[in-house]
């Protein structure tokens, strides 16, 4: 999570709402929430063609 926030620029609860709300696939490991590498590039991605 510290470097999905740290990448995204974004706090923790936003992290978590972009989770929620299925804009960033993730899933759970044991106690720990993973965020694919592609997950994240596919969200960064779709941004910056909303913002094109």
């Amino acid at each position: 999570m510290p470097e999905v926030m740290a990448a995204l620029r974004m706090s923790r609860s936003r992290v978590y709402d972009l989770i929620r709300s299925g804009a960033l696939p993730s899933f759970t490991e044991g106690r720990s929430r993973r965020i694919p590498v592609e997950s994240l590039r596919s969200y960064i991605h779709s941004k910056l063609q909303e913002a094109a």
